[in-house]
């Protein structure tokens, strides 16, 4: 799920970048490729394991191959296992803490399709995820995990927990029909609305309370407001239309961490 990384990838290169205050270097740069796309893969074949059950119910991931018969189960089970292998073994090229840590941060991108089974939390959970890329791209460099990293980490969990809020918005009927705990089935469509513009406030207050810990410049502020307006811009064209929904999801919200990223670069070598 190469594609879904461009969610984690773009916070874990600004977390290196303010570590090392500029370029980290070409191995650092391949092995957090590495780890970004294994962590992602091993967090999606979990779910789509752990979900088959329930997609198999849903119209509108039915036809998914984890569901149909092109992707087994056993091959699901065998991909998990060297996804995490790839991973652990990643961060153990990496330092110390980056192994070690890598066994807590496996047990919380596995705990989300648990967690939507019986807490509305799961979509902070899932935000958890993402949200400790920009903590682990600073643990790459620096080996430890400065204040500034998890003021990032938590915008960017924020920031995702709100855009998977709406996302769930598709599945509302379904979720309720199947007796899942997500926010959308549980509170409705204008609830659910209303906590997602509060989580995005949060996360833009979070990036602005990590770009005055980390010391960055102009352009970093900059990557702030940016970052504000396409929120914004996303919340306009779902309330305007929830089959607009896909559209917000993957193409506002992939350009806001490349916007962001490239901001930091910018930030960063005029410093």
């Amino acid at each position: 799920m190469f594609q879904h990384s461009v969610f984690s990838l773009p916070f874990i290169f600004i977390g290196m970048i303010v570590a090392a205050d500029g370029w980290f270097g070409w191995r650092l740069l391949a092995l957090g490729v590495v780890a970004a796309v294994s962590a992602r893969n091993y967090a999606m074949l979990v779910n789509r394991y752990l979900d088959r059950d329930i997609d198999a119910l849903n119209p509108r991931t039915k036809n998914r191959p984890s569901v149909d018969g092109r992707f087994s189960a056993a091959q699901m089970k065998l991909l998990i296992v060297v996804n995490a292998f790839i991973f652990i073994a990643t961060a153990y090229a990496i330092n110390r803490l980056a192994f070690w840590l890598s066994f807590p941060i496996l047990a919380v991108l596995g705990g989300y399709s648990l967690f939507k089974r019986f807490s509305e939390t799961a979509h902070l959970v899932l935000g958890l995820s993402l949200g400790l890329a920009p903590v682990a791209g600073a643990v790459a460099v620096t080996g430890s995990i400065p204040m500034w990293s998890l003021m990032l980490a938590v915008g960017v969990m924020f920031w995702v927990a709100g855009f998977d809020l709406l996302y769930s918005l598709q599945d509302i009927d379904f979720d309720k029909e199947a007796g899942l705990h997500s926010i959308p089935s549980r509170y409705g469509s204008a609830c659910t609305m209303f906590l997602a513009r509060i989580f995005h406030a949060l996360a833009v207050l979070f990036w602005a309370f990590f770009t005055a810990q980390a010391h960055l410049g102009l352009f970093a502020w900059l990557a702030v407001a940016v970052a504000a307006g396409m929120l914004w811009y996303e919340h306009r064209i779902v309330a305007k239309d929830f089959t607009k929904i896909d559209r917000a999801f993957f193409t506002v919200n992939g350009y806001l961490g490349f916007a962001y990223l490239a901001l930091i670069v910018l930030d960063r070598s005029v410093a």
